[in-house]
């Protein structure tokens, strides 16, 4: 799979010159990665990617970033500090470089302070004032190109890979890491030696677990792993992921080991329901609100308010989690292109919890799933 090309990231900066003509600085990852394609590991040390009128674009990282920058990367301009932090602190190393500016458009004013991370504003060392960009770039991460769409679902291919894996390394007497762990690095090798990834995107490489929602604990919509043994009758809540160049899908499901009760049973029928529900509610002039309304009525006309606990989805790309989210205190209106997961589940606290996850790419009339794998009971049943 190929990356995202020089030519669609230079639009993304265009578009984002149109919010702040005079020029920007970014310094948060995120923000660098999706309009240049560096990447870099973000610890204590600032790093920030700077374009302003009348000057030739450059990269700010420390010193021992240089040589694997000028390997990695096209950047024709590349400006570094010796350490963090330092004798000089790197941010008034940066002011020097920005020059004397009345105004500059930021993600941040500054670089965020991380592990430890401390030091002055942007707008403090260099006397300009600041403009901050959040809200439009915000934005154009929330329409997907089609390159980036599929980029999304070559990862939702790969969650499917992963989660076969999972499902099958997942049997009585085994614990969660040995499972997890088990059909993570499989997923991770066979993506690696398919030849077409030089780099995952991503130093995670795949991921498939549960993160603790065995058992009773599947009732928790987010748990945290306890290499918890499975055994008969649990219910179970899976996750998986793939980066692929730094793009994500997410794939859940909700699965039982052994024969399944009556109770979940019912409790099944209505999470396939319920997501089904959210999937035919977009189309043309749909809000997210909307999108989760209609969930939340169908949970009301089948009495399982009690056992609702999260809202319907939330945005999905370069980040695990991004905005707009499918909840009905969100108004956004959805456009073609965005891309969501559709997730509601149901919860009892007395016999677990079940979820699917699947990542759709909105379309003119609809949705498209990006995500392929089975929902119905059988196949998610578990056999002791």
């Amino acid at each position: 799979m190929q990356r995202i090309s020089a030519s669609e990231l230079a639009q993304r900066r265009d578009r984002l010159r149109e919010h702040a003509p005079e020029g920007f600085v970014l310094f948060t990852p995120d923000a660098i990665r999706y309009f240049t394609d560096f990447w870099f590991l973000s610890n204590e040390r600032p790093i920030a990617y700077v374009e302003l009128d009348g000057d030739e674009p450059f990269v700010f990282v420390p010193g021992f970033e240089v040589e694997r920058t000028q390997a990695e990367t096209s950047f024709a301009r590349i400006e570094s500090y010796p350490e963090y932090p330092g004798i000089e602190h790197p941010m008034h190393v940066l002011a020097r470089l920005v020059g004397k500016r009345e105004r500059i458009g930021v993600d941040n004013d500054g670089y965020p302070g991380i592990l430890g991370y401390a030091g002055p504003s942007l707008s403090e060392v260099s006397g300009a004032t600041v403009a901050l960009l959040g809200d439009a770039i915000e934005s154009l991460l929330r329409i997907k190109s089609p390159a980036e769409i599929e980029l999304i679902r070559e990862s939702g291919r790969w969650c499917a890979h992963a989660h076969r894996l999972l499902q099958e390394f997942t049997r009585v007497g085994v614990t969660e890491a040995e499972a997890s762990l088990r059909a993570s690095s499989e997923s991770t090798l066979a993506m690696l030696e398919s030849g077409e990834y030089g780099q995952l995107g991503s130093a995670d490489g795949v991921k498939a677990g549960y993160r603790g929602q065995i058992g009773v604990r599947s009732a928790w919509a987010h748990a945290i792993g306890h290499d918890i043994e499975f055994a008969a009758g649990d219910l179970l809540v899976s996750e998986t992921g793939a980066p692929v160049w730094g793009y994500n899908a997410e794939l859940e499901r909700g699965m039982v080991i052994g024969e399944p009760s009556d109770r979940v049973k019912w409790m099944f029928e209505h999470v396939v329901a319920a997501q089904q529900v959210a999937f035919d509610a977009f189309g043309p002039g749909i809000t997210c609100a909307d999108v989760d309304g209609a969930v939340m009525r169908y949970f009301e006309q089948h009495d399982l308010l009690p056992y609702w606990r999260q809202h319907t989805g939330h945005g999905v790309g370069l980040r695990n989690h991004e905005a707009p989210f499918l909840d009905v205190g969100d108004h956004t209106l959805v456009e073609p292109g965005m891309v969501f997961t559709i997730e509601p589940g149901v919860y009892d606290s007395q016999v677990g919890g079940l979820r699917h996850s699947d990542t759709v790419v909105v379309t003119e009339d609809g949705v498209e799933i990006l995500t392929d794998y089975p929902r119905n009971l059988e196949s998610l049943t578990i056999p002791v």
